[in-house]
């Protein structure tokens, strides 16, 4: 009687663990094994030196940071390219003195992904996030922290739109 429990019990075991054979712990599931970053160019009409390297960086660093894809610089099994096409500063909320209580930073970029081992899955896409501000406060003085929100919360969701498939 123990033994056909035992039976029974690894034949229930095999088929569902053999399941879980390709899935990693980040979602992510593909036969690639290295992935490029091409330069995103800064295209949108204010030009911010260096806001289009530090988001290249990023994106390159969070891909090799939540996946186990080796960087490459060229003929990668995965391709990430595309633009930053917007910059802007807007004020969201007003005073009773009709003056800007508070302003809104938007960053916008289109990202094309290609996936070389499976190319129906090819993307492009936009993708945008903002930071909001006092307006008493400079862009100035809030720039650097306002990118670092943004592009983390943009390179996190072209990762989960491409990779992960969240």
């Amino acid at each position: 009687m123990i033994k056909l429990k035992h039976i029974i019990v690894l034949l229930i075991s095999i088929p569902l663990l053999q399941g879980c054979g390709a899935y990693s712990f980040s979602g992510i599931n593909t036969s690639a094994t290295s992935f490029q970053v091409n330069f995103f160019q800064n295209q949108s009409p204010i030009t911010i030196p260096g806001i289009d390297q530090t988001f290249t960086n990023q994106l390159q660093d969070l891909i090799l940071n939540q996946t186990n894809l080796d960087l490459v610089t060229s003929n990668g099994d995965i391709i990430y390219e595309g633009e930053i096409v917007q910059y802007y500063v807007a004020p969201t909320n007003a005073t009773s003195q009709n003056t800007a209580a508070q302003n809104r930073l938007t960053i916008a970029i289109n990202v094309r992904f290609y996936d070389t081992k499976n190319p129906k899955e090819d993307l492009e896409q936009r993708f945008s996030f903002f930071f909001d501000f006092d307006a008493s406060q400079s862009e100035n003085l809030i720039r650097d922290q306002a990118i670092q929100v943004i592009y983390e919360r943009i390179t996190q969701d072209i990762l989960n739109a491409t990779l992960a498939k969240w």
